[in-house]
């Protein structure tokens, strides 16, 4: 019996999307993760706050305050200690998952652990940033948050039978909701589930998504607030000059994101060579926070009034160069101690500081350039350039300098491309020894079809050849593994191979039957020429058997033949087409007759 992929499955195999009847499920379900985001970065955003109460002001309270205005003298020494061995012993003694910025973690666990987070990283870890965040670690709340929502997508998906890509959507729908819900930026937050954390482009994963996002932005009113994070009134300059100068201070920021994310892990790197514990390394971590704390009590924290400052353009060039250069040390060296705190914030401060001391020889407004230095760290750091140029335009509300936000961004992430190996979010996740490619492309095997790469009028064997005489060839004169068995019109009968004959002679089966016979029972995979190779690839995978035959669709007959090793083929054409460098116009023009 000739067994072929049903009609169904391959209509569906060559259709321009592979989303089915599941996709409306998971959106539903997308509603939930999506709230459950919002709730998230709302209970973070209460634990800093009262965290920042307790420590500094000695209260319970939820009110927000600026821990720059309370810090100074001893305890700014003290406090960032007692919070960063509180952090030191919940990773120890509780999950050592929480340490770090959370976005490496989970895209580890997308692409590595099945979408699989648990519900102790989940309290734990919001629970942990607020204390670091709250005690004075110079860190944001975006890599928590992601972490947090992304672990509460993850549990609701462990409740019902999903596969992991389908519990991958709803941890990523999940995190960009958390992100949405914090900062108020719909469109970035489901640009960085694309660029970051996704790893693919369907609408199985898409649409969730977005439906997440979208029910995470309409509880944030009654939430957190509304209105955008940080508005400011800024003017964009016109012409052509302002957008060359955007170019050039992205790339200024693309080296800058390099700058920071190698110093970044020369540091961690550094601590991992202390003959402790890496329980105490938050400790002593935050002795170099207490003393930029001493220098700078606008250091500490997440930093939210900062990035104010910088795109009203109120503070001095002093006061700029000294936060660009206090808040990347203490940074750096805060986060390399492997404390927990996310990097966005932080970014955002050194890239604005950067973009505002520039902004001082550039046309228009200082204030304006440290919103295009916000745009172009993000881009070149984490390699998320459309999430970068729209995330600095939704912060502000001033959608008016997207184009220059654009042309700071894109440069900035093409600096950083051609300096860094990997993003500073990879980078970690590449030291455990998992690397990873964030380059999308459509898969060669789904591109080309059968008839590209058969080997076409493969040698075959006729139905009425006795198994006796089978056994003979195969033993003295075979070239292959395996055969197709023809009728004397060429149509297929099976397959034979050197485990049939090896098997025929242990059974001993009678000699004068012949292979038609001999195969009349077997279950035979086949494709059609104008199959896509992909298709053909999991008929291999799910058969065992690594040779195909081709046949035409009305007559069945055999036409070709496709191996493991004509799979192969497809890869290698594609990378030729990638490093093969010819010139056609040139070409032509030189072998035209005069």
């Amino acid at each position: 019996m000739i067994r072929e992929a049903s009609a169904s499955t391959e209509e569906a195999h060559l259709g321009d999307h592979s989303a089915d009847r599941r996709m409306i499920m998971l959106a539903a379900m997308a509603l939930v993760a999506g709230s459950g985001g919002a709730a998230g970065a709302w209970v973070l955003l209460k634990l800093i706050a009262l965290a920042t109460n307790i420590f500094w002001r000695g209260r319970l309270s939820v009110q927000d305050v600026d821990m720059a205005d309370f810090a100074a003298g001893f305890a700014v020494l003290v406090i960032p200690l007692i919070g960063s061995l509180a952090v030191g012993l919940m990773a120890r003694f509780g999950s050592e998952k929480i340490r770090g910025h959370g976005i490496p973690e989970a895209i580890e666990t997308i692409l590595f652990g099945e979408s699989r987070l648990s519900l102790k990283v989940a309290i734990l870890k919001p629970l942990s940033s607020a204390i670091s965040i709250g005690s004075g670690g110079p860190f944001g709340a975006e890599g928590p948050i992601i972490m947090t929502g992304g672990a509460i997508g993850s549990l609701f998906a462990q409740c019902f039978h999903l596969s992991a890509a389908e519990r991958k959507t709803l941890l990523v729908a999940g995190a960009a909701a958390g992100m949405a819900a914090i900062f108020g930026t719909p469109l970035a937050a489901i640009l960085l589930a694309i660029e970051v954390l996704l790893f693919e482009w369907k609408p199985r994963s898409f649409v969730p998504v977005v439906l997440a996002v979208l029910t995470s932005f309409a509880w944030r009113p009654w939430l957190i607030g509304s209105g955008p994070m940080f508005a400011a009134d800024l003017h964009t300059p016109g012409g052509l000059l302002p957008l060359g100068c955007a170019l050039g201070l992205g790339m200024l920021l693309g080296a800058e994101a390099s700058l920071l994310s190698k110093a970044l892990y020369r540091i961690e790197d550094s601590f991992h060579r202390l003959p402790i514990h890496w329980m105490w390394w938050p400790a002593l971590g935050s002795a170099v926070v207490g003393l930029g704390g001493l220098i700078d009590p606008h250091v500490l924290g997440a930093g939210y009034a900062n990035i104010h400052a910088l795109l009203e353009n109120s503070l001095e060039v002093r006061a700029v160069i000294t936060l660009l250069l206090i808040k990347a040390l203490v940074w750096l060296i805060a986060l390399g101690s492997g404390t927990s705190g996310g990097v966005l914030a932080p970014l955002l401060i050194l890239g604005g500081a950067l973009g505002c001391l520039v902004g001082h020889y550039l046309p228009g407004d200082a204030g304006f350039w440290a919103m295009i230095g916000m745009a172009g760290i993000m881009s070149g750091a984490m390699r998320a350039p459309l999430t970068g140029a729209l995330f600095a335009a939704e912060l502000t509300g001033h959608f008016e300098a997207l184009p220059l936000c654009v042309a700071g961004s894109v440069s900035a992430y093409a600096v950083s491309v051609l300096l860094m190996r990997r993003s500073i979010l990879t980078e970690k996740i590449a030291r455990r020894g998992r690397h990873i490619l964030q380059e999308y492309s459509v898969d060669a095997l789904d591109l080309m079809q059968v008839r590209e790469l058969m080997t076409t009028r493969p040698d075959t064997l006729s139905g009425d050849m006795t198994v006796e005489a089978a056994i003979g060839f195969f033993e003295e004169r075979a070239r292959h593994r395996s055969y197709p068995v023809v009728d004397g019109a060429g149509r297929l009968f099976g397959l034979v191979s050197r485990s049939d004959i090896l098997r025929w002679q242990v059974e001993g089966i009678a000699r004068p039957v012949t292979l038609a016979e001999s195969l009349s029972d077997a279950s035979q995979p086949v494709a059609f020429p104008d199959s896509t190779s992909g298709l053909v690839a999991d008929m291999i995978v799910q058969s065992g058997i690594g040779r195909i035959p081709i046949v035409e669709r009305d007559s069945r007959k055999v036409i070709g033949i496709l191996t493991r090793q004509d799979l192969l083929k497809a890869r290698h054409k594609r990378r030729n087409s990638e490093t093969e460098r010819i010139r056609p116009i040139g070409k032509s023009m030189a072998n035209r007759p005069l």
